[in-house]
């Protein structure tokens, strides 16, 4: 997905957990942070703790939506998902994406990945992996600023 790109509609889930979003729910009021993660990752475990306190930093300023995708058979398991989203502090709605539909809407290929979009639902920053939390959270201050 490339910078500036609308953010897509978030169809295809095989599941829900913790409520409901759609792309209406998103674009308009506050940036949204969408990040990609999966039962089977040790990186999303050790980034997940990064990812709630920016959530908690920035409540009712910032959307935060996970998109569940697995990485393998066994990562489709509905109990192992809502384990983990309870072991992690996953508060905020799980899109699961059990076909892969949005990760491959998105072309994600990475977890963790992280994708900020702009109040306009433009995707204006995008990175993977364990490191940069510091700068994924100056790009969000940055957008609450605007």
């Amino acid at each position: 997905m490339k910078l500036r790109t609308p953010m897509p509609e978030l169809d295809g889930a095989t599941d829900w957990l913790n409520g409901v979003k759609t792309r209406t729910d998103l674009v308009g009021e506050r940036p949204t942070l969408i990040h990609f993660w999966s039962v089977s990752c040790g990186l999303c475990k050790d980034t997940m703790p990064h990812v709630s306190e920016i959530r908690d930093k920035y409540v009712g300023r910032l959307n935060v939506i996970a998109i569940h995708m697995p990485r393998s058979k066994e990562d489709n398991d509905p109990m192992k998902i809502r384990e983990a989203a309870a072991a992690h502090g996953i508060t905020q709605p799980i899109f699961v994406d059990g076909a892969r539909k949005l990760t491959e809407v998105f072309g994600n290929r990475y977890v963790p990945a992280y994708y900020v979009f702009d109040t306009g639902g433009r995707l204006r920053h995008y990175q993977a992996g364990e490191g940069g939390m510091l700068l994924l959270e100056k790009r969000i201050i940055r957008l609450l600023e605007e």
